[in-house]
């Protein structure tokens, strides 16, 4: 895998976030949606427990480039 293209799993038990480096263009439409979850300061950067599931859809719904992405819990 090259360095640019990291993928990596976040879950919080009710949803799963994928996050995909190479189609990240730092658009920050993610940390202005919902800061609570997405800070890029942090280690790990995002951290799903700090909001509900729906508003965590919501937020990655945003994301322009698709780097961040939605998967069901249960897959």
């Amino acid at each position: 895998m090259d360095i640019k293209d990291v993928k990596k799993k976040y879950t919080n038990g009710e949803v799963v976030v994928i996050w995909q480096s190479s189609k990240c263009i730092h658009s920050g439409m993610c940390v202005s949606h919902l800061p609570t979850v997405f800070q890029p300061k942090q280690h790990p950067w995002i951290n799903l427990e700090n909001a509900s599931g729906n508003e965590i859809i919501d937020a990655v719904g945003k994301c322009p480039s698709g780097a961040l992405s939605i998967k069901p819990n249960n897959e």
